[in-house]
């Protein structure tokens, strides 16, 4: 193997070293690493496939739930083929541009993410709470349009990140404790004043994971004040088994990356290995759940992707 030649002091080089401390385990971590990536990109394409594949499924929740799997896909794809590469091959050089085209990016589509979460409330509230308008509000259009707002409002949000990273100065420190390029990580190697990056990083995680979980709470209980007027208990328990998919996915999206966000500002007692290796499960673990978990609760889509795997291993498919 070529010896890696990379002096910390490079100044168009940042070196991103993994887990640090764990260096010895690095394959051993690459396994679930790459099973989880695996099973995650094959769940969200199955469900891209299908319901790309099946006009019964043009429908506004399934739109959106493609739209959670294409974020899902990219999400991951921005950090794992790189943390890969670091385990296996130690190519542990990026570039100053790549690093914070990395940050940009993965910040970006998890912005996104959280706002498809919103949108997906809103879908389970209209159809519970106003049937009969379901198809006048939700339309195809309406979830273009939908998920256009939530790109626009991640790309503005987020793109004062990088910005702010490339005014600060590194001096000769250019090693990044971290499988990718965070944005707290990076801002931690500078020699310069970050006061503003951790500000601006608190602002966004209030901004976007409070006012997106405030939106989802008040919609989950409108929902659920709606359902409590129906007098039918069968009618109850359907109700609400729609919403049990979307409500256990925001729960793993959202706990994961509030307790590494957390972790990361106020936490100083808990070992860098154990911050790490959180922040890369909040991008491997709702990637790899969220498919699972709708293809187990729908039985819509259930039924969908066992026709297609069904005449996939049948002796006559082509």
């Amino acid at each position: 193997m070529a010896v890696f030649n990379l002096t910390p002091s490079d100044p168009s080089t940042f070196i991103l070293m993994g887990i640090p401390g764990l260096e010895a385990a690095h394959i051993w971590i690459s396994i679930p690493f790459s099973t989880f990536y695996i099973i995650g990109l094959l769940g969200n394409f199955t469900v891209l496939f299908v319901v790309g594949k099946e006009q019964t499924l043009h429908k506004p929740m399934y739109l959106l739930l493609c739209m959670l799997a294409l974020t899902d896909i990219s999400m991951s794809t921005s950090v794992v083929p790189k943390a890969l590469c670091i385990f296996w091959f130690n190519l542990k050089g990026i570039t100053v541009g790549g690093c914070l085209t990395q940050t940009f990016f993965l910040h970006t589509v998890y912005t996104m993410h959280s706002a498809v979460l919103v949108a997906m409330a809103f879908d389970r509230y209209v159809a519970i709470c106003n049937p009969l308008r379901y198809t006048t509000i939700l339309t195809t259009a309406q979830i273009a349009k939908l998920g256009l707002v939530g790109l626009i409002r991640a790309v503005l949000f987020i793109l004062p990140m990088p910005l702010l990273l490339s005014r600060l100065p590194f001096c000769a420190n250019r090693i990044i404790p971290h499988t990718h390029c965070d944005h707290m990580a990076v801002a931690k190697m500078s020699c310069g004043d970050i006061t503003v990056n951790r500000m601006y990083g608190l602002v966004i995680v209030f901004l976007v994971i409070g006012l997106d979980l405030t939106l989802i709470v008040l919609s989950y209980g409108l929902i659920i004040r709606a359902v409590l007027r129906i007098s039918s208990k069968k009618t109850h328990q359907k109700a609400l088994n729609t919403c049990t998919a979307h409500i256990s996915v925001v729960l793993i999206s959202y706990v994961s990356v509030l307790f590494t966000t957390l972790t990361h500002r106020f936490g100083q007692d808990i070992a860098p290995h154990v911050h790490i290796i959180l922040a890369d499960l909040y991008v491997l673990v709702p990637t790899m759940l969220n498919p699972i978990i709708y293809g187990v609760k729908i039985k819509e889509l259930r039924e969908k992707v066992g026709k297609y795997t069904c005449r996939m291993y049948s002796p006559g498919s082509h």
